[in-house]
Formats: C-alpha cells, sequence, structure tokens
C-alpha cells in the first residue's frame, strides 16, 4: 500500500457548535485555504512526495486542491473521501440534537447511521475501497475531514466504541498512515 499523508482541512466558516458532515458544504477563507497549500507544497518538496493530491468535493478540503492546481499539481476529487453523512442532523447545532438520539449512536457506534445518515461502517467501507486503489504511486497525498481520518486512525479496531473515538487533529495538521518509512518532519504551527 503506498504510504498515506493526510491533512485535516483548514477550519471552515461558520462550523462552530454546529454537526457539519458531508452535507454541509461550507466555505473556507481563501487566506487559509491558500496556507495548508503552501505548508503541504512545502511538505511535498521536503520528502520529495509526487504532486498530486485528492480531496472530497466539499469546498473546505477541495479549495486548497485548487490552489495546489494552480501550481501545476494534478488534482483529483473522489467522494469516498467525504466526511461521514450526518442525514438530518448535517448543520444543526449539537445542542439542537436529542440526546437520546446521540446515545443511540453511542450505543452502536459503528453501525448507526446518525440522524438517518450514514454508519461509521458505512465510511470504513467507502475508505477501504479508496486505499485499495493505491495505484503506481509510492504516496498519496490527501486533504481530509476529520471523521473520515479518525475512522482511519480506528481502523484497526473491529469493534469501534465512542470511546475510542480519537480527538480530531486540529485543522491544517498530517496524519500518516503508521510504520511507513519517512523523513522526519519539521515542526508546523498550528492554524489560528
Amino acid at each position: 500500500m503506498a504510504e498515506l499523508w493526510i491533512w485535516r482541512h483548514p477550519r471552515p466558516d461558520g462550523a462552530a457548535g454546529r454537526c457539519i458532515g458531508a452535507g454541509s458544504d461550507l466555505p473556507v477563507d481563501p487566506r487559509r485555504a491558500k496556507r495548508l497549500a503552501h505548508r503541504i507544497r512545502r511538505q511535498a518538496r521536503r520528502a520529495g512526495l509526487p504532486r498530486v493530491v485528492a480531496t472530497s468535493r466539499l469546498r473546505r478540503c477541495a479549495d486548497v486542491g485548487r490552489w495546489l492546481r494552480r501550481w501545476g499539481w494534478r488534482h483529483h476529487i473522489d467522494d469516498r473521501l467525504a466526511e461521514l453523512h450526518f442525514g438530518n442532523w448535517d448543520g444543526r447545532r449539537w445542542t439542537e440534537i436529542a440526546f437520546a438520539e446521540v446515545a443511540a449512536w453511542e450505543a452502536d457506534f459503528l453501525g448507526h447511521a446518525p440522524g438517518g445518515g450514514e454508519s461509521l461502517a458505512a465510511l470504513r467501507q467507502r475508505q477501504a475501497e479508496w486505499l485499495d486503489e493505491s495505484g503506481d504511486l509510492r504516496a498519496r497525498l490527501v486533504v481530509g475531514h476529520a471523521g473520515w481520518i479518525n475512522a482511519l486512525r480506528t481502523r484497526h479496531l473491529p469493534q469501534l466504541s465512542a470511546a475510542d473515538w480519537p480527538r480530531p487533529l486540529r485543522y491544517g495538521r498530517c496524519w500518516r498512515e503508521p510504520g511507513a518509512p519517512h523523513p522526519p518532519l519539521q515542526a508546523e504551527p498550528d492554524e489560528p
């Protein structure tokens, strides 16, 4: 399998306190998208990574890919990279979602479809399909979503519970598939 480098998208406008999934295509300040694109370009140059990036079609990821494309990179959009779809929860304030609905998801964290949307098991399935298509690249670069990244970080756990779910990466941070050989990263500042 190709080495995987995945950066969490920049902080989108209007997300604070809301359940944001595949059904919420929030904008990102162009300066934040450009700043993350610069960081990815710099890291790719240092590590000798391919100038190819994949994103979902949601603006919070795709806008970074569009900046990279302007600078000569190939940018692939793939719907399998989208965030979990939260159904009728999507875009709502977390305080508006009934506790009983959240508890039902926590009781069957992998199999329940929150808000009638998509289960984590379904997200893992589309993720596995995408990962199986590594092609001839030695490394794959992605700008992704917190839920997609966390599903990847926990895929070794066949029985996933809410307690197993890690804290999401900070906006703009990079995560790599463990165990893949790579040069050391220089510390990058967190996005404000």
